[in-house]
């Protein structure tokens, strides 16, 4: 509880330090990928399709933390740019899969080299045990509040 017995006390809730921990994560990896004139929910749809070929939009969308309706803009706009493509149709169905272009991967080269950057500052003070144990405390709050 807060000083005055009301509501939760800043400085020790886990939401709130999670939830500044994010927001300063965010400013800095929007920092980093300016310069490259990318954003963090494109960084993140590139890596997602590097690592995850045939994502589908939805999958994408949720990976990169974007709504449907985003996701569509933000590949349309990758599309355009030239780092992803489409075929004009479906080979199956009514899903058009997204795959990364040569410009797409040499863009995200450069990409991934900034967001190590970034994560490797904010790991900084901590050594690599309490990195991994840093990882398993979320995933350990991730798993109880997907639970309920």
């Amino acid at each position: 509880m807060s000083q005055d017995g009301v509501g939760v006390d800043l400085d020790t809730s886990l939401g709130y330090l999670l939830k500044q921990a994010h927001n300063v994560l965010r400013a800095e990896m929007d920092a980093a990928l300016r310069p490259l004139g990318m954003t963090v929910p494109q960084y993140a749809c590139l890596e997602l399709l590097a690592q995850r070929p045939g994502l589908s939009n939805s999958d994408l969308a949720r990976g990169a933390f974007v709504s449907r309706q985003s996701m569509n803009v933000l590949l349309q706009s990758l599309e355009r740019d030239r780092l992803v493509s489409r075929p004009d149709k479906p080979s199956t169905g009514r899903t058009l899969p997204v795959q990364l272009t040569p410009l797409g991967r040499e863009r995200l080269q450069a990409a991934s080299a900034a967001a190590r950057s970034v994560e490797a500052q904010m790991g900084r003070g901590l050594n690599f045990t309490q990195q991994q144990q840093l990882r398993d405390l979320l995933a350990s709050c991730v798993r109880s509040l997907s639970e309920s």
